[in-house]
């Protein structure tokens, strides 16, 4: 048989077989299929851990509303409260102030007492701006506030060139709660 002939039928004959089909077009998908499926992996865990920063930020604002005085161990446990809120997330990379806001009676906001987690408290007398609907004189407000670096599973590296999509992102929330029990809350100096 002349050869360009075989080469002719062979390659008629590989166009009439479709039993590589599947296999290829499987080939062609795989890529966009696993990079959709990580990808809802990476947004519904970032969500999670953004609803638990908003948990933990109302759970210590929450916990120092309902006394009227806590001393150095209960503020220690309302803050490692955060802790148990953000599990699974790693504990080290939640940061957390607790602070009392003294509204004057010209309706200025001051820091009357702050206290931290893995964070910095805020200076005492450092004026704070509040939502105006919170800013009634002569009274006191407790303010959560929450943080949380998220280090997604695809992270990268910082000189990477999607560092900026999938690097480290800062989730923070806070909530200002008002005294339930007295006026204010009396706390340890």
């Amino acid at each position: 048989m002349n050869p360009f002939a075989y080469l002719r039928a062979q390659i008629a004959r590989a166009r009439r077989d479709e039993r590589g089909v599947a296999a290829v077009e499987f080939a062609m998908l795989l890529p966009l299929m696993l990079t959709l499926y990580i990808g809802a992996v990476e947004v519904s865990q970032m969500v999670a851990a953004d609803r638990k920063v908003t948990l933990a930020a109302r759970t210590v604002a929450d916990l120092a509303a309902q006394a009227t005085t806590i001393n150095t161990t209960d503020m220690d446990n309302i803050l490692k409260a955060a802790s148990a809120v953000m599990y699974p997330f790693p504990d080290a990379k939640v940061k957390m102030v607790l602070s009392q806001v003294k509204i004057d009676g010209e309706g200025k906001a001051t820091i009357a007492w702050s206290r931290h987690y893995h964070s910095v408290a805020r200076p005492v007398n450092q004026q704070v701006t509040i939502p105006a609907a919170l800013a009634i004189p002569n009274t006191y407000l407790i303010w959560g506030e929450a943080e949380f670096e998220y280090l997604p599973i695809i992270g990268g590296a910082p000189t990477d060139m999607f560092w900026k999509f999938t690097g480290t992102k800062t989730l923070t929330d806070n909530i200002f709660m008002r005294p339930r029990l007295s006026e204010q809350v009396a706390c340890c100096t």
